[in-house]
């Protein structure tokens, strides 16, 4: 089914089971492969001697490519399909993470030390993020060419759920699996994904065929009036969100005085607890919910100044544990509400710009929280969520002040 088809009468206002199935399956892969990284790249940058902020600038930078070219895979999915610029992003995901294990397993080794260590496992996973940032804006122009504007939230929330399964099962898998190992998820993250990749291209339909007549439309921007409250929403509570969970690890491992292996299974476990109550949001409320996007944002954003404030004040593992149970619930509400709110706010032909643009946001927030976490976790370990905290509460008040676009179904 081409777009074209979707946006006729007589096509289906829902995304097909098995399309969203097999687009669940590549989301769901490529989540599991996240959390095991977030879980256990901080003890890992330990155990290679490499520093706080060394260890969240790979992060950070490889973000910063992220950002950049999320929006290009976007627009170029309107040229040459969903479906294979999905399969790329998962085929460059999947050889990313072996190439960037085999880096680690040199540095633990020793073959690899100090800096000659830290620039190739930068560069290693900045070639991953140029083509991994294909996956998202590919999947979610593809589940937007196959629903009406009225199924658009509940379509996208629960293409959302697969980044939530995948932060739950990746950190207690990454627990598990630390324990043959701290490289041992990376390999099995890199299974995964090539099964996806499989999978995708075997059985998922084409959908949008660029030989489909389309009308040229203009170069979407970060600047566009249309989306910015959902740009900077994105931006915001990713710059804050990843400050917080780029400097968890190191928070709980300097508070229980916890060796590698065990930081990665008790990091996993906050992080599950977050993904836990994202899946709950999306589940019970995001799916059900029927009025302006830009209502779930601005509840979301609540939510998640009520995260930086526990975790800032927390003394101990269980008030993380609340904080992060916090901030899953605020991202469960934000993550479809954002997407499906831009979507909403662009014309047909503009939909895979518009998913390029809001996919950049998170990695753009991680250019700079990670590394700014990191400094700032050097003076105090509640720096981090105090920042968090300041970030949200102006993206906040931007939010209620604004007042949501939505563009019919003939522009």
């Amino acid at each position: 089914m081409t777009s074209a088809d979707a946006a006729s009468p007589a096509a289906p206002t829902k995304l097909n089971r098995s399309s969203f199935f097999i687009l669940i399956a590549g989301l769901l892969a490529n989540a599991i492969g996240q959390a095991f990284i977030f879980a256990i790249l901080p003890p890992l940058g330990r155990e290679v001697a490499l520093s706080e902020v060394q260890t969240t600038s790979i992060i950070s930078t490889s973000a910063l490519v992220f950002t950049f070219l999320s929006p290009w895979w976007g627009r170029k999915s309107d040229q040459i399909g969903r479906k294979i610029v999905i399969v790329i992003g998962l085929t460059g995901y999947a050889a990313g993470t072996v190439l960037f294990a085999v880096v680690f397993a040199l540095g633990m080794k020793g073959i690899l030390t100090g800096w000659g260590l830290y620039f190739t496992a930068l560069i290693c996973r900045c070639l991953q993020s140029s083509l991994m940032a294909a996956t998202s804006p590919g999947v979610t122009a593809y589940a937007a060419d196959h629903s009406s504007r009225a199924f658009r939230t509940r379509t996208l929330a629960r293409i959302g759920t697969a980044n939530s399964l995948g932060l739950i099962i990746g950190p207690v898998l990454a627990g598990l699996l630390a324990g043959f190992g701290l490289l041992a998820p990376l390999y099995i993250a890199a299974l995964f994904t090539f099964v996806a990749v499989f999978v995708v291209w075997r059985y998922l339909p084409e959908g949008y065929s660029p030989d489909t007549p389309r009308k040229r439309t203009p170069r979407l921007s970060f600047l566009d009036v249309r989306l910015r409250v959902y740009l900077l929403s994105a931006i915001g509570i990713f710059t804050g969100f990843s400050a917080i969970q780029q400097t968890l690890g190191f928070r709980i491992q300097d508070s229980l005085s916890l060796n590698g292996v065990e930081t990665a299974q008790y990091t996993g476990a906050a992080l599950m607890v977050s993904a836990f109550f994202t899946l709950a949001l999306q589940l019970s409320v995001a799916q059900r919910y029927a009025g302006p996007a830009l209502n779930l944002v601005r509840m979301g954003l609540v939510a998640n100044l009520v995260a930086a404030v526990v975790i800032t004040l927390s003394q101990d593992l269980t008030g993380l544990l609340v904080g992060m149970a916090f901030m899953g619930a605020g991202l469960g509400l934000l993550g479809p509400a954002i997407a499906a709110g831009a979507s909403l706010a662009v014309t047909r032909d503009e939909q895979g710009g518009a998913a390029g643009l809001i996919t950049a946001c998170p990695a753009a927030g991680f250019v700079v929280g990670p590394i700014l976490g990191g400094a700032l976790y050097q003076v105090s370990p509640s720096y981090p969520p105090l920042f968090a905290g300041i970030i949200t509460a102006l993206v906040l008040a931007y939010a209620l002040k604004s007042r949501p676009i939505i563009v019919s179904d003939e522009d």
